[in-house]
């Protein structure tokens, strides 16, 4: 059975420098199972292992987790130039995050009852997609979401849980008299809306 080192949720470069120390302990010709999470390590690591006579094989695995499959070759001598970290680049992170905006509370244009039906699938689906966002924005129609029992509180507070900020636009809860029914979350106000928004490495909106 194949040695296999999960790498999943380390940061660059860590799954390479896991990579190279787990075939320096292991034999030639023995196997190991290399598992990650994002194009930039499976990329690094096929390199690496490359780089050491080993045969790889990669296997994608959905939402860009990646199996891959090192076999070292006896017939390829590894590589004897020291491992050097700039071969093998880490993306930089390109602003404070992904950030949700969520202006209504219905999703697209046409039947009002059937967007309310899409925003609630929307809202729900968020925890599945990943990465998950830095913060989601609740602003006008949106902010009744936060501020009305339904089904759709225990998911955001999930969401909370997992560190995701939950923010509801102040003067919208005020123009609605919601303040004081906010049931997740905390309340913002415009200039955090807009810096979060300028500042982030992508917004998303379901219109």
């Amino acid at each position: 059975m194949p040695t296999t080192l999960d790498c999943t949720g380390l940061k660059c470069p860590q799954p390479v420098l896991r990579t190279r120390d787990a075939l320096a302990a292991g034999p030639e010709g023995d196997e190991l199972v290399v598992l990650v999470d994002n194009e930039a390590a499976r990329g690094n690591v096929e390199r690496f292992a490359k780089s050491q006579g080993c045969a790889v094989r990669v296997e994608e695995l959905g939402g860009e987790r990646y199996r891959l499959q090192l076999t070292r070759r006896k017939d390829v001598p590894a590589a004897t130039t020291p491992f050097a970290a700039e071969d093998y680049p880490c993306p930089a992170p390109a602003g404070p995050g992904l950030v949700y905006v969520i202006p209504a509370d219905v999703m697209g244009r046409g039947d009002e009852d059937l967007g309310r039906i899409l925003m609630r699938a929307f809202v729900k689906t968020i925890a599945e997609v990943k990465p998950l966002p830095e913060k989601i924005f609740f602003y006008n129609g949106g902010a009744r979401l936060t501020a009305t029992d339904s089904d759709l509180i225990a998911p955001l507070k999930k969401l909370a849980e997992q560190g995701v900020k939950i923010l509801s636009c102040g003067t919208c809860l005020d123009f609605f008299n919601l303040k004081k029914e906010l049931r997740v979350g905390e309340v913002t106000n415009m200039y955090d809306i807009m810096d979060s928004m300028a500042r982030a490495a992508k917004v998303v909106s379901p219109f």
